[in-house]
């Protein structure tokens, strides 16, 4: 099958691929929309309908393994992200997988070593979306001296609801569906990687507040093991502390900002806005991102274009998702065991 015409299959269908993927997909020259498998027949039915695609399959297997396409797309939620990739992998077919890219690391690495098994074949993490736009401002400003020495990274990460006591169990708070990942973790971590690297060493605590929700699909209370509120603190190999604060249940804790505090200067990004000041300044000012250097969504087309082989996938690869879920269940451990947990090199 020529690569000038990519067929692509869709393994779920929720928000970000109805509202980016398919939308951008369908943007491209020599791309067509094939198939979909979603949870439900009926659902797959009104994407199908919406987005004029011809072929629904009432199983994930059957569509990755048919023969009229030749890239999926995974837009389910974690739990099927490894089985899907693996078995695409072994159809001969490109993947696109939605974030967070697996339950564990034992299976984000499967999918890294099944994708460096089939180097002819382009597999991709959709990327943590909303720095891209101010990371190359970020990176040249601490390459080129703003901060000087890089001495702590403090993250705090809010929703902006109190605690919820009745709410029912969302998928994101289901263990079963979304493994050791932990609200936006994951999500704040790969961004940060762009920024300083990776972290070496560990320490968490969390808390879940609400043990047991109704299972809106299946009925009964479940268990909830993910945390509604979380502290955490590691080394970075560059030499930094990190400090990460994230919560579901802090209402009006206010925005969501990362910042970087050198022994020179300081870099915040808060409200979609990068902010900096160096010493002697009265406070920080808002640094104007060129436009020249503001990244926007384009996974779609870095997608197809690494596959045509005219660009390699850099947002994101399977390398960097092993590297965050390599943290995030670190994370994991470390509430567990109540010790600092050593993170493993790739």
């Amino acid at each position: 099958m020529s690569i000038d015409v990519i067929r692509f299959g869709f393994v779920g269908a929720g928000a970000n691929t109805t509202s980016r993927h398919i939308p951008g997909l369908q943007a491209i020259d020599g791309v067509e929309l094939v198939s979909v498998c979603n949870r439900s027949r009926s659902s797959s039915a009104r994407v199908a309908q919406q987005f004029d695609i011809p072929r629904i399959y009432d199983h994930w297997r059957a569509l990755v393994e048919a023969p009229d396409t030749n890239a999926i797309v995974i837009g389910a939620w974690p739990y099927l992200h490894y089985p899907v990739t693996l078995a695409a992998l072994a159809a001969g077919k490109h993947v696109l997988c939605e974030a967070r890219m697996a339950m564990n690391v034992r299976e984000a690495r499967a999918m890294w070593e099944a994708s460096r098994a089939n180097p002819q074949l382009t597999a991709q993490v959709v990327p943590s979306p909303f720095t891209l736009h101010v990371d190359k401002t970020i990176q040249q400003h601490i390459t080129g001296g703003f901060l000087g020495e890089l001495l702590a990274i403090e993250v705090r990460a809010h929703g902006t609801d109190f605690l919820d006591r009745e709410g029912a169990l969302h998928w994101r708070q289901d263990f079963e569906l979304s493994g050791y990942n932990v609200m936006s973790l994951g999500i704040w971590y790969e961004a940060l990687m762009r920024w300083v690297g990776e972290a070496t060493r560990v320490m968490a605590m969390g808390r879940t507040f609400v043990r047991q929700r109704l299972d809106p699909e299946r009925g009964g209370l479940r268990t909830v093991r993910i945390p509604e509120h979380l502290d955490v603190t590691a080394d970075m190999a560059c030499g930094a502390q990190l400090h990460i604060t994230m919560s579901s249940v802090t209402g009006l804790a206010g925005a969501n900002q990362a910042t970087l505090f050198g022994s020179e200067g300081t870099l915040r990004f808060a409200n979609g806005k990068l902010y900096g000041g160096r010493r002697g300044d009265e406070a920080l000012l808002e640094i104007i991102v060129p436009l020249d250097e503001a990244e926007g969504w384009r996974v779609e087309a870095e997608f197809v274009n690494a596959i045509r082989g005219l660009e390699p996938v850099t947002h994101t690869t399977f390398a960097d998702g092993v590297k965050y879920m390599a943290f995030t269940e670190a994370v994991a451990q470390s509430i567990g065991a109540g010790t600092a947990v050593y993170l493993p090199g790739l």
